[in-house]
């Protein structure tokens, strides 16, 4: 069990870091591009919520398969797939909670304006400089909430790392296909405390997400 634990756990927090720094210059451009297609952008990097986990980890699975022209390169390596692999899994939970990544980070950007951008650029501040010292830290509470939420979203994944990982003991069994074999089994009293333990962390998650919230006087829209 401790296994599993620590497997979601890793799940989630790698997952977390990467995420935070892919969304980072992809919500900057999506708050601050002046195209017409950026919402294009914009709706595609959100379509995972609406997608079905199925449909989405159906499509990444075949990405990641040995036919798969991304993974072509990689055959010279000696790595054919990352189907059922940690690896996988962590492609999946990225492409999964991308949205709850970009959008939080995207909301804090475009509540920050024009106007500190502006003033860092008349004294002189390079545009990454401007950036790094003024944007960043302006958008801190974005950051936080895009980071409780990709962290909470990824604990409760299923249907896609189910189809990705395929729940190999030790290796991608995390903590919400465990519940489900344990279910399937008949081993209720084991898979009430997994559950439990699920929920107790969902509920402080968003708590916490709420107090982010509230002592922002209200997420950026």
């Amino acid at each position: 069990m401790a296994e599993v634990i620590w497997t979601t756990l890793r799940l989630a927090g790698l997952t977390t870091v990467l995420l935070l720094v892919m969304a980072t210059p992809l919500a900057w451009w999506l708050a601050r591009s002046p195209s017409w297609w950026k919402e294009i952008i914009g709706a595609a990097v959100t379509l995972p919520i609406i997608l079905p986990p199925s449909v989405l980890g159906f499509y990444i699975l075949i990405a990641i398969a040995p036919q798969s022209p991304l993974m072509t390169p990689l055959h010279a390596f000696g790595i054919r797939t990352l189907a059922f692999t940690f690896e996988g899994l962590v492609i999946g939970s990225m492409v999964y909670s991308l949205p709850f990544a970009v959008q939080p980070i995207r909301n804090a950007f475009e509540a920050m304006g024009e106007r500190p951008m502006e003033v860092a650029a008349t004294l002189r501040a390079s545009p990454l400089d401007a950036f790094l010292t003024v944007a960043l830290p302006l958008a801190r509470r974005g950051f936080l909430a895009a980071a409780i939420l990709v962290f909470a979203h990824t604990i409760g994944e299923f249907g896609v790392v189910l189809m990705i990982g395929g729940s190999v003991p030790g290796k991608t069994e995390v903590i919400s296909t465990r519940i489900y074999q344990l279910v399937e089994s008949l081993q209720y009293g084991e898979a009430h405390r997994l559950a439990a333990g699920v929920v107790a962390f969902s509920f402080a998650a968003l708590l916490a997400l709420l107090l982010v919230d509230r002592r922002a006087g209200g997420m950026p829209r």
